[in-house]
């Protein structure tokens, strides 16, 4: 179900109002909703206003706001769903609430190292390269792997076409240096908050991929969670990886904030 906002409220059996299609969107966010509750909701809808404001897509903070708001009363209250928040080039921008099933979770991952540099023209925005990071994702599946690796003009790891990478130095938990041009993690910045506050020692570093090769890597995500890199291809040779351990990744899988609950009619 895709529902397109206008007015104040959403434009339903109203012919001139028909919904773009998904492929037009600029700004996207995409969350994990289980029997109405999402983590961090209010982070990723923060980010998808500042992301349309960047690109001169709110139309006012006022109709944004109007939107995300609606949109959180329309998710269902039961059953797991993907839902996805779009805005449309205009004029007027377009914004549209799209209510997706949930796909099939994963617990591992394989990764495929692209061999050029990051090609994305707007990273830290989630949007005007999603068919771009689609394609190299179909690309990593035909090489056996699930998710294509982004790395820097000097080979320095960024993150995946669709999630961001966590490493572990010892007990040390690493994240690629936030001055590169990355998309902003809100499942990343969950668990890098979780581990501060653990007390676990939390580090940028800069590294290239075969720094990684005999490391516990994690890919994060809104859709999957923690998920680790069980192997490695490309670049001319495949790789296995360092197992995770099993403790400390059912820790950070399972002992997380609650998640936030969606308000909707007759519930407070």
């Amino acid at each position: 179900m895709r529902l397109l906002w206008a007015d104040g409220d959403w434009a339903v059996g109203h012919p001139e109002a028909a919904v773009p299609e998904q492929r037009g969107a600029l700004v996207v966010d995409s969350f994990l909703a289980r029997d109405g509750r999402v983590h961090d909701l209010d982070v990723h809808q923060e980010r998808f206003a500042r992301s349309c404001e960047a690109l001169g897509l709110a139309s006012g903070r006022a109709r944004l706001d109007g939107f995300l708001a609606a949109a959180r009363r329309a998710l269902p209250a039961r059953g797991k769903w993907f839902p996805r928040l779009e805005a449309h080039p205009g004029p007027p921008s377009r914004l549209v609430c799209w209510i997706r099933p949930a796909p099939p979770l994963s617990t591992q991952v394989r990764l495929w190292v692209h061999p050029d540099p990051d090609p994305r023209r707007r990273p830290r925005i989630k949007g005007p390269d999603l068919g771009l990071l689609a394609d190299l994702r179909e690309h990593a599946r035909r090489q056996g792997a699930d998710d294509a690796v982004l790395l820097a003009a000097d080979g320095t790891v960024l993150e995946t076409a669709h999630s961001a990478l966590l490493w572990w130095r010892g007990d040390v938990l690493c994240h690629p240096d936030p001055v590169l041009p990355l998309l902003p993690s809100v499942t990343a910045r969950r668990v890098l908050a979780r581990a501060r506050e653990e007390g676990v020692t939390v580090r940028p570093e800069r590294c290239d991929w075969p720094a990684l090769l005999d490391t516990e890597v994690w890919a994060v995500n809104a859709l999957h969670g923690v998920r680790p890199v069980v192997g490695w291809r490309g670049l001319g040779r495949d790789a296995g990886a360092r197992p995770a351990d099993p403790r400390r990744l059912a820790r950070f899988r399972h002992d997380v904030p609650t998640p936030s609950v969606v308000p909707r009619a007759g519930r407070r």
